[in-house]
């Protein structure tokens, strides 16, 4: 596939963003015409492909392909030989009441941002993530000699929750069990990393430490990247942007639902980049200190030397910050002065303050603070370079002004962040969590921070009060708001603590009743589905989809006992389910797991043993792993509820180690890194592991990430951690918020652009983009699909009536969800049970059913109960009104027609 960068010229003055990529090459044409079409593999290497240039004639930048496989540099560019940023222009100098300008002469056209012009699949897979192949009938069925009784086993209770910080203890501090062999190696070089593991590998922060360690890393608001001395200003510095909406890309507009099918922001424009004249063609950059939220990159002069400049990078931080202990600073630009003015006052003693006015229009403040030595004195050499007169030891700080924001940046310019401590409590239903800003600098100084939207909607009532009206817009997370404080407190108001493996709802709880007839109608489908040869189904090649395999099997034990009540089959099917998680927990599958020491974590065997980085789903490189362990969890907590006697210290072992790997709360813990997928500032998790990327991290299953965090809820409630159940309410409650806000989009969302919510989900999240589509192909049932699966009690909470619905009537009312084929009709039917259960009901259990229409790793059973208790519940709501009227309700966001006199048969009862 050949990789295509087109270059975008940005002008602050464009009335609108939407553009078209178009290809710069005739060649490229066959790339732009298919490229909605060829949205491969879910994380693999390039195949060979001779290098396509795309060229910005003005700048002389260019992008370049790769030429070989395994080629490191994906992400590499680089300058021509006609940008020469030490050449001198002239520079007029004015006095005036506040401040001395420096004014260019003549004026330089702003840098050239590019846009990747197709999906980055490097690792990705193409295989569907539903089990397709055919499952035989059993030849025989179970043998029980059952009644149907009510069952006896029970949640542990979990009403009160610990008061005390839920954050603060590990899950484990020991090695991850025996049966689990060791490595000190891991195919993915730790570059320039300056520590030891375990280490973060799914965080903002990633593209420093991979491959040509040039992508952006991004903020919100800002981002940043390693110039390496290329680029409109190349310097050797890190480059500072910010992007506004006018200068999105939109893609071609769905005539159907008058929707984009992406947007995207340019990537390489360097508003502001911070170096020094130390710094060249042998620098090189390291990391250090990196977190769960921060990370410390450095620029030496050589691989032996200290840094000249250190950048302490947090998620949301009003300023880029860089410190320097002796170097002479370069503040340079891409985009080109107009003119840069001294302010004739300090901001405050010791801040000198410029003012940099660029040729797009755009403004940035400039703080330096000296703490020994000489103040910041800037000459402005040419369009493109300020350069200081000596040494400077301090902080020097940038930020871009939205136009109302001086005032603030004045008052919080000296101090910054270098990381945060998280700590939350959970009592009952209600919980909450707090970011607190560890600083430097002016530690009087009050921090400014930026939150995203899902932070400000949940602020306690102290954080809001600090909320200014300073905002700067984000890449993908909507309008950005800067609060001036030290710490934030987010409230939880409503955690599902009620909600268990049977049906649940929002506003009926938990729903484990049905009739009598529905029961008897249920066992006769779960006889059949518990007979299937279970250790068969569960054996795959893939983490991924043995995981599916045995949460398919568990969720219809858990329906067969909990539901249906019948203990008997329930348990003679639990043992062979028993026997298959086994095979895991003794770590006898076809490609055992490995804890490798290099970045800390369990890996499978599957890319050391076959040399292919997408080996499933590219779980050896940390791609996707609460995905993949949160289905065994999810298992693990459904066997342990039906027996608690299962629950001995290895099993607990076994699964707890999945759980530290992708959701570790604690440093105490050396073997994981901290909160490896959830990212506790984003509010969801990132699944996208150990490859560089233009883009940033992204998502492309929302579902799968909230049904981790159910299960971690569910494992901790069965295993009687309260701390980790209280977590994983927690999680599922952010999620729900967050979620809602940025990758459900109902028609009322003001988050997202509104030329994209009219697709009513995000396709794959990227910290920079949003594409409606997945790695396996444009199918619209696909793209919504992978935000449905699996159905699980969890899924009302995030995906609301109201959102079910007009995605329903969107995409596949009126008849067109009969049109879709395979396994995704399961999907589309068991999504629909949350706005019309009887509906789906009838869908499930009508006599032409096509086995053909269930995803290997769901159940008709669990369709069945699942559509049945959502009318069951449906009804007990109607038994509240009196008998003998006609009405009309809006019930779970379906409008019907209700006859109360035939409540007994419901056969009254109809869609509007």
């Amino acid at each position: 596939m050949l990789t295509v960068i087109l270059l975008i010229i940005l002008q602050a003055s464009a009335s609108s963003g939407r553009q078209e990529r178009q290809p710069s090459q005739q060649a490229d044409q066959r790339l732009s015409t298919g490229l909605r079409q060829s949205f491969r593999p879910r994380y693999r290497t390039l195949p060979p492909s001779s290098t396509t240039t795309s060229r910005a004639p003005s700048e002389g930048i260019e992008r370049r392909a790769p030429r070989r496989p395994g080629h490191k540099y994906p992400c590499g560019w680089s300058q021509t030989k006609d940008n020469n940023p030490t050449s001198t222009a002239k520079v007029i100098t004015s006095a005036g009441p506040f401040g001395t300008v420096q004014i260019l002469a003549s004026t330089k056209g702003p840098q050239t941002g590019y846009i990747p012009s197709s999906l980055e699949t490097r690792g990705h897979l193409s295989t569907q993530p539903i089990l397709t192949s055919i499952i035989p009938q059993p030849t025989s069925l179970l043998s029980t000699s059952s009644t149907i009784s009510v069952p006896t086993t029970s949640l542990p209770t979990v009403s009160t929750m610990p008061s005390r910080d839920i954050f603060a203890d590990p899950i484990a501090t020991d090695a991850p069990p025996s049966a689990i062999s060791t490595k000190k190696d891991h195919p993915v070089p730790r570059l320039g990393i300056k520590g030891t593991a375990p280490l973060s590998t799914n965080k903002f922060y990633a593209n420093f430490f991979l491959g040509s360690q040039t992508a952006p890393s991004y903020l919100h608001p800002y981002s940043v990247a390693w110039a390496q001395g290329k680029g409109a200003s190349a310097s050797w510095g890190i480059a500072i942007s910010h992007i506004e909406p006018t200068q999105r890309v939109y893609g071609q507009t769905n005539p159907t639902t008058g929707a984009a099918s992406y947007f995207i922001n340019p990537v390489g424009i360097q508003s502001v980049c911070i170096s020094a004249k130390e710094l060249g063609a042998a620098t090189t950059l390291t990391t250090e200190s990196l977190t769960d939220f921060s990370v410390r990159v450095c620029l030496r002069p050589s691989a032996t030397a200290q840094a000249a400049i250190q950048f302490p990078l947090v998620q949301g931080s009003a300023f880029i910050t860089a410190i320097f202990n002796g170097a002479s600073p370069l503040i340079q630009t891409g985009v080109f002065y107009k003119t840069v003015t001294r302010s004739t006052r300090e901001a405050k003693p010791g801040v000198t303050k410029y003012k940099l006015h660029l040729e797009d229009g755009t403004t940035w403040l400039l703080y330096a603070y000296h703490t020994k030595g000489d103040a910041l004195d800037l000459q402005v050499t040419n369009n493109g370079l300020a350069e200081s007169k000596g040494p400077f030891y301090g902080v020097i700080q940038a930020a871009k002004d939205p136009g109302n924001g001086e005032t603030m940046y004045d008052e919080a310019c000296g101090t910054y962040p270098t990381d945060v401590e998280l700590s939350g409590n959970a009592n009952d239903n209600k919980g909450t969590y707090t970011l607190a800003f560890k600083k430097a600098g002016m530690l009087l100084t009050t921090l400014a921070m930026f939150a995203l939207p899902h932070h400000q909607s949940s602020f306690d009532d102290a954080t809001r009060a600090n909320l200014t009206s300073v905002k700067l817009q984000t890449t993908t997370k909507g309008m950005a708001a800067a609060v001036m404080a030290d710490s934030w407190t987010m409230v939880e108001d409503d955690l599902p603590v009620n909600m268990s493996f049977v049906p649940w709802s929002p506003k009926a709880g938990s729903i484990s009743t049905l009739s009598s007839t529905a029961k008897t109608f249920i066992r006769n489908i779960a006889m059949q589905e518990v007979s299937q040869n279970i250790l068969q189904q569960t054996n795959q090649n893939s983490m991924y989809f043995s995981g599916k395999a045995l949460a398919k099997f568990a969720t219809v034990l858990m329906s067969i006992n909990d539901i249906l009540g019948d203990k008997a089959l329930a348990e003679a099917g639990l043992n062979q389910l028993k026997v298959a998680f086994s095979r895991f927990s003794e770590n006898m599958q076809q490609y055992p797991l490995v804890y490798e020491s290099a970045w800390g974590g369990v890996v499978s065997s599957a890319t050391y043993v076959t040399g292919n980085s997408g080996a499933d789903f590219g779980n050896t490189y940390y791609n996707d792993h609460h995905f993949h362990y949160g289905y065994f969890i999810y298992c693990a907590a459904v066997i342990g509820h039906l027996d608690p006697t299962w629950l001995t210290d290895a099993n607990k072992a076994y699964v707890n180690m999945l759980v530290r790997d992708v959701a570790n709360p604690s440093a105490k813990d050396k073997f994981f890194p901290v909160w490896r997928c959830f990212d506790w500032f984003h509010g969801h998790s990132w699944a996208h592991g150990l490859f560089e990327t233009l883009d940033g991290k992204d998502q492309e299953s929302s579902s799968e990430d909230s049904m981790h965090a159910y299960a971690i809820k569910m494992w901790g409630t069965v295993s009687g951690d309260q701390n980790m159940a209280a977590r994983g309410n927690l999680m599922l409650a952010i999620q729900a918020r967050a979620i809602q806000a940025y990758y459900l989009y109902t028609s009322n969302n003001t988050v997202q652009p509104a030329q994209f919510i009219g697709n009513k989900a995000a396709g794959i999240l990227f910290e920079n983009k949003l594409d409606h589509t997945t790695y396996f192909g444009t199918n619209i049932e696909y793209i919504q699909g992978i935000h449905m699966l699996p159905l699980l009690p969890h899924t009302p909470l995030v995906r609301t009536p109201d959102f079910v619905a007009e995605e329903w009537n969107t995409y596949f009312g009126n008849g067109r969800a009969a049109d879709i084929v395979g396994g995704w009709k399961g999907i589309l039917y068991g999504n629909y049970a949350t706005i019309d259960p009887r509906g789906a009901y009838a869908f499930f259990s009508s006599p032409g059913f096509d086995p053909s229409w269930l995803d290997g790793g769901a159940s008709l059973t669990w369709y069945l109960c699942y559509s049945a208790g959502m009318s069951f519940s449906f009804l007990s709501f109607l038994e509240a009104f009196p008998i003998g009227i006609l009405l009309t309700v809006n019930l779970f966001g379906t409008k019907l027609s209700v006859d109360c006199e035939s409540l007994a048969n419901c056969s009254s009862v109809r869609r509007l």
